[in-house]
């Protein structure tokens, strides 16, 4: 039996990515030194959660961890999704630190994904989960990934759940068997591609206490993603956006949107924000409160940023003074994502910063022809991406700085990645 080769990496530093690049590479990896001078040393709550939701998804994976945690052996298996699954990410990291590895393995998965994750949707450490539905699925399409289609009305209140329901007729004259109705069911049940890609929240969950409930659907691809030439940023022609509030008063809410429009409308008339008010069941275990934004451009971009305040429950005494560090009122969060929103608009390209890193991953995912992408100033995030792309899949991206519209232009021939997953017997 041949002795199986690992790829070695140092340090804490991008855990996830490393990782959801190795299942995808069928790369085995050994990570090492793992915050090894810390207090607390090793992986952290939110990584030992990641490793068991690879489990969850793939069959025949492996996962060592040392006894003092700094060291984690990592053998990929063979990505197989799975429906009505349920994992709980913790409360170290919100939700969102999981669902972008989480849809990327799903792509690629034997079958269709379906899961249920239990968590935080909003914090200040992670992309929301509003921010998810507004902008990372429409990054997904691009590449050929259909979406979850849905009934939109202009009087919808909620968009965030997703649940826009539509009445059927009932005609004396026109009313189907029950036979053609199940046969109807199990055809679109069968039928993957119809089913897209789909984010919904059921329970809002802000930390420290957690609670929230997000459900994930995410389709097989038939064989590879589709390479893209998206270098037209275009125009903002409209700003949408959402805030929420969990056992607080949804007058923050209010608050919130007066203070982003006051922002908005000296620049462009078209601006529509939504609320999600949730209290009970729905509301999660601490309060909180917090908006997401995002701008559509005339050539289909979407930029987004969100912000958000948690409470612990003894902290609510302070909310009205707002003494301690870090508890903004509900003002200051409304002109705060507003004035970031603008200021990811003026730094340009496809993309905001946010989401760099996903959109080059997908490029050297695509197949061997020539993907050409436009983005502002690179993260570093983004540049870390790039290096751990080269490193595991071999796809080196050229970059050209464009001095007329101060942006970065980047190039590449993707990796060719197939789904042969669903092949396997």
């Amino acid at each position: 039996m041949a002795k199986t080769a690992y790829m070695r990496v140092k340090g804490s530093q991008q855990f996830r990515q490393r990782l959801l690049l190795a299942t995808l590479s069928a790369t085995p990896l050994i990570i090492e030194d793992i915050r090894p001078d810390d207090a607390s040393p090793g992986i952290r709550p939110h990584e030992r959660s990641l490793l068991e939701l690879l489990e969850l998804i793939c069959d025949n994976c492996v996962v060592e961890i040392s006894v003092t945690g700094t060291k984690v052996k990592y053998k990929p298996g063979v990505i197989m999704g799975g429906r009505n699954l349920v994992h709980d990410c913790g409360l170290s990291r919100s939700i969102g630190y999981f669902l972008e590895p989480l849809i990327v393995l799903g792509l690629f998965g034997k079958k269709p994904l379906s899961i249920t994750l239990k968590g935080i949707t909003n914090d200040l450490k992670d992309p929301s989960v509003d921010t998810f539905q507004s902008t990372t699925l429409p990054l997904f399409e691009r590449f050929g990934i259909p979406l979850k289609k849905r009934v939109r009305k202009d009087s919808d209140e909620n968009p965030s759940k997703g649940l826009v329901k539509t009445h059927a007729r009932n005609d004396r004259n026109d009313k189907p068997s029950k036979e053609l109705v199940k046969t109807r069911v199990k055809k679109d049940s069968d039928n993957n591609s119809s089913e897209g890609l789909e984010i919904k929240i059921i329970k809002r969950g802000c930390s420290p206490g957690g609670g929230g409930l997000v459900f994930l659907k995410v389709p097989m691809i038939k064989e590879s993603l589709s390479a893209v030439t998206w270098i037209e940023e275009g125009m903002v022609k409209r700003i949408r956006g959402i805030t929420f509030s969990t056992c607080v008063s949804p007058e923050f809410e209010k608050t919130m949107i007066y203070a982003a429009r006051g922002i908005f409308n000296r620049l462009l008339p078209d601006v529509h924000i939504f609320t999600d008010h949730r209290s009970g069941v729905e509301a999660g275990k601490s309060p909180g409160f917090g908006i997401s934004l995002y701008a559509e451009t005339t050539s289909g971009c979407f930029i987004s940023t969100d912000a958000a305040v948690s409470y612990a429950k003894e902290e609510m005494e302070d909310l009205e003074d707002n003494k301690k560090e870090g508890l903004l009122p509900p003002e200051e969060i409304g002109e705060q994502a507003a004035s970031m929103l603008l200021g990811e608009i003026e730094e340009g390209g496809v993309v905001d910063s946010t989401h760099q890193g996903l959109l080059f991953l997908l490029c050297a995912l695509c197949p061997q022809d020539v993907s050409k992408v436009r983005v502002g100033k690179l993260s570093p995030y983004a540049i870390e991406t790039l290096r751990n792309i080269r490193d595991f899949l071999g796809v080196k991206f050229d970059i050209r700085p464009d001095p007329l519209t101060e942006t970065v232009v980047l190039k590449c021939i993707g990796c060719g990645l197939k789904n042969l997953s669903r092949k396997i017997s």
